[in-house]
């Protein structure tokens, strides 16, 4: 019987059970597979900015100046500070996007925006350095501490300084800090407290010197409103949040208890405006509004979207606007 020979193995063959593994550059992960490239972060755009400012919430700022104006003409008489005003407007405006593109930057670093399901922000991207972010945030705070500085030197009310101050640092704290009381539920005090009876008494007294009744229960009102818009952006986010370890007043209570508070916020605002048309009879235009309140409400009582609820954080932002001039319209008339 011959004797088989074994012949050796040929060049480009590989020995049984051995995989081939190439070893070009494109192989440095796993054996045998291309590594996975990672595309760099797009670069922001201007339109990524000016989405990044949450331009939809900025009347939540117009709102308490409109009413406190009105409510400082009843005060003074039926007088207008025409260079007062837009000083005003121009502190609540520039607080807001400060606080907006703080509230970017802090998330962002934090890592509380990796769970987000709304639309992409700049730091959590990485379309913007988050230095960059922090700076914008910085020159709106530093533009809204200009503004009311003026305003305090023309009302000669030296105190107001340490009002400012406190809106600055509201600002700054809601989720920036170690301990931002934007997570420890406390969002809704913070933007009831600076966003409705700061805001709106604050214009009146810069105005007329005094606050008078007009001024705290429209404070209250577009208070009550501002709270409601929060609520709308939180219940989209409370899976979100309950996993970064964001403690807001909806993760608290959960989603039924959140649609049921932003519905009692809505009736305690036109409840307000009910008691404002006993005296004001053009008060009673102000109802009109529930044309944006009710779509508002049944939106957040029933959705299930994140889409649903940007449209009815929207939607409610519209409604308070419409409440603070509708309301400022009814006092000068």
């Amino acid at each position: 019987m011959a004797q088989s020979r074994k012949r050796p193995p040929s060049r480009g063959a590989r020995p049984a059970g051995k995989p081939s593994v190439s070893k070009g550059p494109a192989n440095r992960g796993r054996p045998g597979r291309p590594a996975a490239r990672v595309a760099p972060p797009r670069k922001a755009t201007v339109a990524d900015w000016v989405a990044a400012s949450r331009w939809r919430t900025l009347p939540l700022s117009i709102a308490p100046v409109a009413a406190g104006t009105g409510a400082a003409v009843v005060a003074d008489g039926g007088v207008f500070h025409e260079y007062r005003i837009p000083l005003c407007l121009a502190v609540a405006l520039f607080l807001q996007l400060g606080v907006n593109y703080a509230n970017d930057y802090s998330d962002g670093i934090r890592g509380t925006d990796d769970y987000r399901v709304g639309p992409a922000r700049l730091t959590a991207s990485g379309a913007a350095k988050p230095r960059t972010v922090l700076t914008v945030a910085l020159a709106f705070l530093a533009l809204a501490a200009v503004a009311g500085l003026a305003l305090v030197v023309l009302s000669q009310q030296w105190w107001l300084l340490a009002v400012g101050a406190a809106a600055i640092a509201a600002a700054w704290f809601y989720t920036g800090g170690k301990r931002p009381y934007g997570y420890a539920a406390l969002g809704e005090v913070g933007v009831f407290v600076f966003f409705g009876l700061v805001a709106t008494c604050g214009t009146t007294f810069v105005q007329a010197g005094e606050i008078n009744t007009e001024s705290w229960l429209s404070g209250v009102g577009i208070g009550f409103l501002a709270c409601a818009a929060l609520i709308a952006n939180n219940i989209r986010d409370i899976e979100q949040d309950r996993r970064a370890g964001k403690r807001t007043l909806s993760v608290l209570i959960g989603p039924v208890a959140s649609r049921v508070l932003y519905c009692v916020l809505l009736l305690l605002a036109f409840a307000i405006v009910g008691f404002f048309a006993i005296f004001y009879p053009f008060s009673y235009l102000v109802f009109f509004a529930l044309l944006i309140a009710i779509p508002a409400g049944l939106i957040v009582a029933t959705g299930r979207t994140a889409r649903e609820f940007v449209l009815a954080l929207a939607l409610t932002s519209a409604l308070t606007l419409v409440y603070g001039v509708g309301l400022a319209a009814a006092f000068i008339l």
